[in-house]
């Protein structure tokens, strides 16, 4: 610590130099937990996937709806514990950009194969007695302020009545929570049969049946069986585990991992260039001050140490900076991937690959 003065007074020799230096490195580092931190949350989402679930969905498209009458076929299956649904409505509140995450369901069979949700028995009957009854994650009622007992209308972008209009009422009866993952907390769930009565076209369907297997060691025997029932049927299936679900759903919006890897690996390569650059002219320029240091004693491997050592305490300030700005910044993402903070490995890693 007896040399930090040295370090610091050398690096602010240069002001404006050191203060462009220093943005392009926290800017770096910005796009690096930003980044990452939405990576992590794919990623999360994923690896949270219950094991004891699959999904169906077409084998065209998961835009392909499947008939209603397919469950009672699936749940009549060895090894088939219950078999839920839902649908994507696509619909949002008073404004395109306020979107929600809507589906409608059957309210005892979703909630009884999604335990993780939360649901008090009282609200439970009230969402099955109420024909236009709701019930919506914490985090979305918290986000709008909504409470029970509000009416609430939403726009479907996809699903119109019979008059023509795509404008839906609902009246909420249910709040859930979901303890062990947060990022559920955001979805708006609805009656299916106020769904599937009020809409014009689709009667009958779903969007994809959700199966809860009695042994998922048997995951693979169950899918592959449901995939069989329908094979060559018009509408054909395919089943799969909730991860790979959710994997092929990610990879239809692209590779994340991929795209962010490249993003990063541009950005940090330009910046090697720009601070070598840097710190090599500022080396140039000091030439006398170093010969200085030599003549009052100081060695070649201490000279040089002290030169390195003061670009590692800009790459560290600049690096923490960053990294802060991106953990201040990462809460507006929250309606986009649900995550409230950057997860921590995404800050270790910004720690080592700084050391590094």
């Amino acid at each position: 610590m007896k040399y930090f003065p040295l370090l610091w007074a050398a690096l602010w020799r240069k002001k404006a130099r050191t203060i462009f230096t220093l943005l392009s490195i926290t800017v770096a580092f910005l796009l690096f937990g930003m980044l990452q931190g939405v990576n992590a949350g794919f990623n999360q989402a994923v690896e949270k996937a219950n094991v004891n679930r699959l999904i169906t969905t077409s084998s065209i498209a998961l835009t392909e709806n499947l008939p209603y009458g397919d469950m009672a076929q699936i749940e009549a299956l060895p090894g088939v514990a219950s078999v839920a649904h839902a649908s994507w409505f696509g619909p949002y509140y008073q404004d395109p950009k306020n979107f929600v995450f809507s589906f409608p369901v059957e309210p005892e069979r979703y909630f009884a194969i999604y335990p993780e949700l939360v649901l008090p028995k009282e609200q439970l009957d009230a969402f099955i007695q109420t024909r236009t009854g709701a019930v919506i994650g914490a985090a979305l009622a918290s986000k709008y302020g909504w409470k029970i007992g509000d009416r609430v209308p939403l726009h479907s972008t996809i699903w119109t009545k019979p008059d023509g209009t795509s404008d839906w009422n609902f009246d909420i009866v249910g709040i859930y929570h979901c303890p062990t993952d947060r990022q559920q907390e955001s979805a708006f769930f609805f009656n299916y049969k106020y769904f599937d009565e009020g809409r014009s076209f689709g009667k009958g369907q779903v969007g994809w049946y959700i199966i809860q297997v009695k042994d998922p060691t048997q995951s693979a025997q169950v899918a592959a069986a449901v995939d069989k029932l329908f094979a060559n049927s018009p509408d054909e299936t395919k089943t799969e585990t909730e991860k790979e679900f959710q994997q092929a759903f990610l990879k239809q919006i692209g590779d994340i991992n991929r795209i962010v890897n490249y993003i990063l690996f541009a950005v940090f390569f330009a910046l090697l260039f720009a601070t070598g650059s840097t710190m090599m002219q500022s080396v140039r320029e000091r030439v006398p001050e170093l010969a200085v240091l030599k003549t009052l004693g100081f060695s070649d491997t201490s000279v040089l140490t002290l030169v390195l050592c003061e670009s590692l305490l800009l790459c560290v300030l600049a690096a923490l900076l960053g990294l802060g700005l991106a953990s201040l910044l990462f809460p507006g993402l929250k309606d986009v991937i649900g995550l409230v903070s950057i997860p921590t490995p995404v800050i270790v890693e910004g720690i080592i690959f700084r050391r590094r």
